[in-house]
C-alpha cells in the first residue's frame, strides 16, 4: 500500500485550517505535507505508523491563514523524502478549492439542485442579493460548469457562503 489522502476530495471547497486525512507511512514514520497554489506554500511534518513500515492513519489540521494565496485552487500533497538523496517520494496530490479566495469571510457552502428556470444570476441574486455575483458559484463548481450560461436541471451545486 502506497500513502493515501483521503480528506480532503478532490475539488473539495476548504478553508483553514485544511483538513488532511489518510493513510501512510514514512521513512522513520515521518511523513512531509505541502498546501500550495504555486505562489505560496504551507509545509510541515507529521509522524505516522510505527516508524518500522507499518501504515497508520493520520489527521493533519494545516494552518494556512498566513498564506498569500493567488489561485481559487490549491494542490494539498502527502510525501516522503528518501533517506538516501532527500528527494521526494511516494507523492500524493489532491486539488482543493479555497473557499476565501472565492467569497469573503468563507465558512462553508450550500447545495443547490438546479432546476428548470435557474440561471446562475439568479442563484446569486437568491443567495447574495446581488446577481452581477454569480461567478463566485462558478468558481466553486469548475467541474460542473464550463459555460456560465449552461446550468442543467438536476446539477448539484455548491454555493460559497461567507460573512
Amino acid at each position: 500500500m502506497t500513502n493515501r489522502i483521503d480528506q480532503p476530495r478532490k475539488l473539495d471547497l476548504v478553508a483553514s485550517p485544511v483538513h488532511v486525512g489518510g493513510i501512510g507511512t514514512g521513512h522513520e514514520a515521518t511523513l512531509q505535507y505541502r498546501v500550495s497554489d504555486g505562489h505560496s506554500e504551507v509545509t510541515g511534518h507529521f509522524t505516522v505508523g510505527g516508524g518500522t513500515g507499518e501504515h497508520g492513519q493520520f489527521h493533519v489540521p494545516v494552518d494556512v491563514r498566513k498564506a498569500s494565496f493567488k489561485a481559487d485552487q490549491l494542490l494539498v500533497q502527502v510525501f516522503e523524502k528518501s533517506p538516501k538523496d532527500g528527494k521526494e517520494i511516494n507523492v500524493v496530490t489532491v486539488p482543493v478549492l479555497y473557499g476565501p479566495r472565492i467569497v469573503p469571510g468563507y465558512y462553508g457552502y450550500r447545495e443547490h439542485k438546479v432546476v428548470k428556470g435557474d440561471t446562475l444570476s439568479g442563484l446569486a441574486k437568491t443567495y447574495y442579493g446581488d446577481a452581477s455575483l454569480y461567478q463566485r458559484i462558478v468558481r466553486a463548481n469548475p467541474d460542473q460548469i464550463s459555460d456560465p450560461d449552461k446550468i442543467m436541471p438536476g446539477q448539484l451545486l455548491r454555493v460559497p457562503m461567507g460573512t
